[in-house]
């Protein structure tokens, strides 16, 4: 890279990467669990049910994760793959109306009509690279990097399994109090916002703070229905 084209400036990875599906996914399993054991907890102090319940609702949305997970994901995959199909079967039979149309994209990006013509007639010389190029255009996807239905859903899987375990933790572990349950939930609650802050513009203690507002709220709330329904003896 000459000095003149020097990058002096990072950008954030706009995408999130691996981070923000894991994350979300882990603070997912953590609030939903969390408010399934605290609304169990509300009506019942027996800790046999409420480790059940814990079990279940991790079992339970673990699975319902990953399953809709990949249904969504392949879903989108073979449209984009019925989509590319229809962009390759379009450059196989009208190579110049694709060429007239890949330089338009330039023009309208700025180029020159004459030098986005040139550009258009270099990148169709090569049928690969001119069906990725059209792909990113007009499907805004590249057809060497589309989504994995598998690797979708099992990280799905074990990101909501890990954050629905930790507050079921210290039942298995024998404690009878919701509140040892409930400092281990908005401790990690509080976490995982946090380092949500790494794909945002917030601060470190904005997402954190707000993420634990979010789940003890959600917790609360279902706390206070269970209690009403065990009091009615539902």
């Amino acid at each position: 890279m000459s000095e003149g084209a020097e990058q002096h400036h990072r950008h954030r990875d706009v995408t999130g990467g691996w981070l923000r599906p894991s994350v979300f996914g882990a603070m997912d399993g953590l609030v939903s669990n969390f408010a399934l054991i605290a609304g169990v907890a509300g009506g019942t102090a027996d800790t046999k049910i409420i480790s059940l319940a814990g079990i279940a609702g991790l079992a339970a949305g673990a699975f319902s994760m990953a399953g809709g997970e990949y249904v969504s994901v392949a879903s989108q995959r073979e449209l984009a793959l019925a989509e590319i199909a229809v962009e390759r079967g379009e450059l196989e039979r009208h190579p110049e109306a694709e060429q007239e149309e890949l330089a338009q994209v330039f023009v309208n990006r700025g180029v020159t009509p004459e030098l986005a013509a040139e550009v258009a007639r270099q990148i169709s010389a090569n049928p690969a690279q001119a069906l990725e190029i059209h792909a990113q255009s007009e499907l805004g996807v590249d057809p060497h990097d589309l989504p994995s239905p598998k690797v979708a859903a099992g990280s799905s899987f074990l990101s909501f399994g890990v954050g629905a375990f930790l507050p079921l933790v210290p039942y298995l572990l024998g404690v009878t109090s919701l509140w040892v349950s409930a400092i281990v939930s908005c401790l990690a609650l509080f976490g995982a916002g946090a380092l949500v802050s790494r794909v945002t513009a917030r601060s470190w203690l904005y997402s954190g703070l707000r993420q634990l507002i979010v789940g003890v709220v959600a917790a609360g709330l279902t706390f206070g229905l269970g209690n009403l329904i065990g009091a009615v003896g539902l």
